[in-house]
């Protein structure tokens, strides 16, 4: 009989520590030092913008631009620990993590959508801000897709949005790495390049986010079957 029980507790702490849910820290470390370029890239930046006049620094540009690299940090680094299946658990911290998120998304898209459409740099970089300005756009309407999706309580749904919007956020380091990739063989490329270069990082992370949401419909699926199949 002492066999039998302990047979059987380990066999329920072998399926509880099977479903126990991962930490995910390898794909937050990850996602943590991808969004540190664009980070790093937005302080200098920041730099850059209060260095210039007070007249510059009131102009609607420069604080879309702001607002636009204080909303994308907040998004990018606060953003990475939502993948992490053992914080999306606690659904205290998935909802206020989500409550801060999501304004700070809205707020990076829409502030780039602003710098697209209102582009004032030279001719040859038109195109770039064009390529900017779709995916920006698509980062909006993935966020209201995702609002819409939690407010239904389609928790799947509002997961795959919400990781279609963060692939966007998140390609700047993505664009860091294509260039680094891209330029140290080859070398400096033109405005017609570097708008290749950009489009290019937006696909990968588009095409990674749709594999992940891909493979997360996978797992789904086959917990289900396992849970419906009968015990012959």
């Amino acid at each position: 009989m002492s066999h039998q029980r302990t047979d059987t507790g380990t066999i329920a702490e072998q399926k509880k520590e099977r479903h126990r849910p991962r930490s995910g820290w390898l794909a937050i470390t990850g996602l943590l030092l991808l969004s540190a370029l664009p980070v790093l890239g937005g302080v200098l930046s920041l730099r850059e913008v209060s260095a210039g006049s007070e007249s510059t620094l009131l102009s609607a540009s420069a604080v879309a631009m702001v607002a636009h690299i204080v909303a994308m940090s907040v998004y990018c680094l606060l953003g990475a620990f939502q993948f992490s299946p053992v914080l999306r658990t606690r659904r205290g911290w998935h909802r206020i993590a989500g409550r801060a998120l999501i304004p700070a998304g809205f707020l990076a898209a829409l502030s780039a959508v602003w710098l697209a459409v209102f582009f004032g740099g030279p001719a040859d970089e038109l195109a770039l801000a064009m390529v900017r300005l779709v995916f920006a756009v698509g980062m909006t309407v993935f966020l209201v897709r995702g609002v819409i999706a939690i407010t239904r309580r389609d928790f799947v749904a509002h997961g795959a949005w919400m990781t279609r919007a963060y692939a966007v956020a998140v390609s700047g380091g993505t664009q860091a790495l294509v260039f680094a990739l891209w330029t140290i063989p080859i070398g400096e490329v033109d405005a017609f390049g570097e708008t290749w270069l950009v489009a290019t990082a937006f696909v990968i992370n588009s095409v990674v986010a749709e594999s992940l949401i891909w493979r997360r419909s996978r797992r789904r699926m086959s917990g289900v079957v396992r849970r419906g199949a009968p015990v012959l």
